[in-house]
């Protein structure tokens, strides 16, 4: 088995022991994504693509990382160690996806990749620089709906004349029944201000005080 290519995205922040993601293909046939590239204290190492392990809330049977102190659904206080330890004494909170099997197989992984990584180091230093890691845009922001502005969606706050009022964020997408008939705000808060001060006759304030 022969690792044909690697892919590496780098990391922004210098200061971040997560270096680095990578992806690996064996033979011209077969990915392996999300491995990491780690900064330890005996230099970078390559940690395996892993998912964090779960247990279950006993009142709900809500999942939860074994690390919650809550439960993510009914909010039930749970007990804070509960992770199996490791022989080593440390508690396992992650299981790794894909991995190899013996000593041999990691160091080739391990060795490939951190010289790969420093290769692409070097590149990135250079003009022109791109990363040809494929992350399937999760890092892209997603487009707005042709009916959201460029702010994002239907605003929470509402202004009438010289005040601002919050929204109800369900009734967000409704509009306003005073906004309905095509006046503008001023209109609006000249109207509200004139019947405030108790002008015009009692046909003109009628229903005023019903909401």
């Amino acid at each position: 088995m022969e690792i044909t290519e690697i892919r590496i995205k780098l990391m922004s922040d210098p200061n971040d022991r997560l270096q680095a993601f990578c992806s690996i293909t064996f033979d011209h046939s077969f990915v392996i994504r999300d491995l990491k590239i780690i900064q330890g204290t005996r230099g970078s190492f390559v940690a395996m693509p892993s998912r964090k392990l779960t247990d279950r809330c006993p009142r709900c049977s809500a999942k939860n990382h074994l690390r919650s102190r809550f439960c993510n659904e009914c909010g039930t206080r749970l007990h804070e160690d509960r992770a199996e330890k490791g022989e080593d004494g440390r508690a396992r909170l992650y299981a790794d996806i894909a991995h190899p099997i013996n000593s041999d197989c990691r160091e080739m992984i391990q060795q490939r990749v951190i010289i790969a990584y420093g290769e692409e180091l070097e590149r990135s230093r250079l003009p022109g620089y791109v990363c040809t890691y494929d992350d399937y845009g999760e890092d892209n922001y997603a487009r707005l709906g042709e009916d959201v502005d460029e702010m994002g969606a239907v605003p929470l706050m509402l202004s009438v004349g010289d005040t601002i009022r919050r929204r109800d964020t369900a009734a967000a997408q409704q509009t306003p029944h005073h906004l309905a008939t095509g006046k503008v705000d001023g209109e609006v808060s000249a109207r509200m201000a004139w019947r405030g001060a108790g002008a015009g006759s009692d046909e003109d304030n009628f229903g005023a005080g019903i909401v």
